[in-house]
């Protein structure tokens, strides 16, 4: 059975300290991780908040550039943290040497080429269902390029955000049809656009919206029978 976890994002309007704060609101034991917004002291607030919490599980995190080994040595011991995801190094290149958790470490989708020399060096591709529709709808010479791809390496983890019926135009990617705060449940629909075998063990919802909405979505999604391997 895959597993959808609801996600604590920190991107320029997700309210990360408001969604900690939701955590022991609705009883949330478990839940994805998303640090890309934040730097190294607003990450260490995010984590002596999550310490105050009843969380107990952190399964997938999604890491940022600047991070350091001895923070994921912190989530794996704390929050028994088993996944983790960056972007392309070619966009975002690492700070730190991670090589230790390169088998845990998967590389995600974005608005280019996958590159197979760089996955070779991790555990394989994290699959974000947002960006692959991007492709599908408006690039179809990278959707076919990526799909080769993505059928040759293992797929650890998923993001999955909103997707609007129509495009529109975002200052940094252009057009696209993806986004990362969801307005109805229909927007969760594309997902059936794609083959079960692309759905990972984990998927988190990337979105920015409260807990108790991603909930929610989580509760939709479970109902679209993409779940059962």
């Amino acid at each position: 059975m895959r597993k959808i976890l609801v996600t604590i994002t920190t991107t320029h309007n997700s309210n990360w300290r408001k969604k900690i704060k939701e955590i022991d609101e609705l009883n949330i034991q478990e839940a994805a991780l998303f640090l890309t917004g934040l730097n190294l002291q607003e990450r260490k607030e995010c984590y002596q908040l999550l310490k105050k919490t009843a969380l107990i599980k952190i399964p997938f995190v999604h890491l940022r550039s600047d991070m350091a080994p001895w923070e994921l040595k912190f989530l794996i011991k704390n929050y028994q943290s088993k996944i983790f995801n960056i972007h392309s190094e070619a966009q975002y290149p690492l700070k730190h040497n991670l090589s230790l958790y390169s088998n845990q470490i998967y590389v995600e989708n974005t608005d280019r080429f996958l590159n197979e020399k760089e996955l070779q060096k991790w555990a394989g591709i994290c699959l974000d269902f947002s960006h692959l529709e991007d492709d599908r709808c408006l690039n179809l010479k990278r959707y076919r390029h990526n799909l080769k791809i993505i059928k040759k390496y293992p797929l650890g983890c998923n993001h999955i955000s909103a997707v609007r019926k129509k495009a529109f135009h975002h200052p940094q990617y252009g057009n696209i049809k993806s986004s990362h705060w969801i307005q109805n449940l229909a927007e969760v629909n594309y997902l059936k656009n794609f083959p079960k075998e692309f759905f990972s063990p984990v998927m988190a919802i990337e979105l920015e919206n409260s807990l108790k909405k991603q909930l929610k979505v989580k509760k939709y999604i479970e109902t679209m029978n993409i779940l059962v391997k």
